[in-house]
């Protein structure tokens, strides 16, 4: 069964799903590593279903610095939301930091989906809700948590990306300088019991 539909499944707890329609509204595509599959100021017309790889959202501040405000690995989705939503121009860049396989689903799809598909108006409200719930306690998080202790919960939580995302892009998205994540992992190892 494809991930997608796997994951449709779990999420709304419906497992009369039709895969095979609801896949023909998306097309597969593949990116290499360090491809950009959206750039800032283009029109946003499609959001990605990660099916293979990492991808991030992120922007470049008036330092001239990235600063990653999205991850994304297998069964997460990712666009500029509020481009894609609104027809405007995104103002994020999204990047593939491993070789990816993702699934596309295009604007005018997104639209008909739900409407020929009512499960999926069902599977996007839930996923929605789990998004924004996750990104208040990232900002919950950052503000109020010391930053050792904001690395050592991210590292609980979602250990599968300490090892597959690069420092710098790390750093940036958990609000830190590459030179002091990497000066708090050394203190880690420092202090592991043997």
């Amino acid at each position: 069964m494809h991930p997608l539909i796997q994951h449709i499944q779990k999420i709304t707890g419906n497992r009369e799903t039709d895969g095979q329609k609801i896949l023909s509204y998306f097309e597969a595509r593949m990116y290499k590593k360090k491809d950009l599959l959206l750039e800032e100021d283009k029109p946003c017309n499609a959001y990605f279903f990660v099916v293979k790889g990492c991808l991030r959202l992120f922007f470049i501040d008036s330092n001239g610095m990235e600063q990653t405000m999205q991850l994304a690995l297998e069964n997460w989705w990712m666009t500029d939301l509020d481009a894609f939503r609104t027809g405007r121009r995104s103002t994020y860049t999204i990047q593939a930091l491993e070789n990816a396989e993702v699934l596309v689903l295009s604007a005018k799809n997104y639209a008909l989906l739900p409407e020929e598909i009512p499960l999926m108006e069902k599977y996007f409200r839930l996923m929605y809700e789990r998004a924004f719930a996750a990104s208040l306690s990232r900002v919950r998080m950052i503000s109020r948590m010391p930053k050792n202790e904001i690395f050592e919960l991210f590292e609980s939580r979602y250990p599968e990306f300490i090892q597959r995302i690069p420092q710098k892009v790390l750093a940036s998205f958990l609000g830190f300088t590459p030179e002091y994540l990497s000066e708090l992992r050394k203190k880690r190892i420092e202090h592991k019991p043997l």
